[in-house]
């Protein structure tokens, strides 16, 4: 599994909650119309994603609310908290699961990498670096080093 994931073009297993993914289908639905990238792309994620019950989600897993830092093309690292669009506020690090960077995080897991395309148009290699869970949940996951 780990060349296939290293091999662009190719997407990465991915694990999302029943709840998340109920959510998540619904909001693709409801944009179809005045956002179809956002709605396809999502759609497209969750018909390829493992649906698990919530209490059985890894706590390796992206999910709504998680805080994920990741690198892209190998530069900086940037942290994000992965929000509904009504939350979304990038001033705060706040990124709508609704823009490209959001819908290729959701369900990846520490050390996954995805390719994922930019409102530009341009392709960028996106590396799960951390994790850390809504407060209460669970505590940080690394990557190792």
């Amino acid at each position: 599994m780990q060349n296939v994931q290293k091999k662009r073009g190719r997407k990465p297993r991915i694990t999302i909650s029943r709840t998340d993914h109920d959510r998540l289908l619904g909001l693709a639905e409801a944009a179809e119309e005045r956002n179809p990238t956002f709605a396809e792309a999502m759609i497209e994620e969750l018909e390829r994603a493992r649906v698990v019950e919530d209490s059985a989600l890894p706590e390796t897993v992206v999910r709504m609310g998680s805080t994920v830092t990741y690198t892209a093309d190998g530069g900086a690292p940037t942290t994000v908290t992965l929000v509904f669009p009504g939350e979304a506020d990038i001033t705060q690090g706040k990124v709508a699961v609704t823009a490209p960077v959001g819908t290729a995080l959701i369900g990846l897991s520490v050390g996954q990498s995805i390719d994922w395309t930019a409102r530009n148009g341009r392709i960028h290699r996106l590396t799960v670096t951390d994790i850390r869970q809504p407060a209460g949940e669970m505590e940080a996951v690394k990557a190792p080093a």
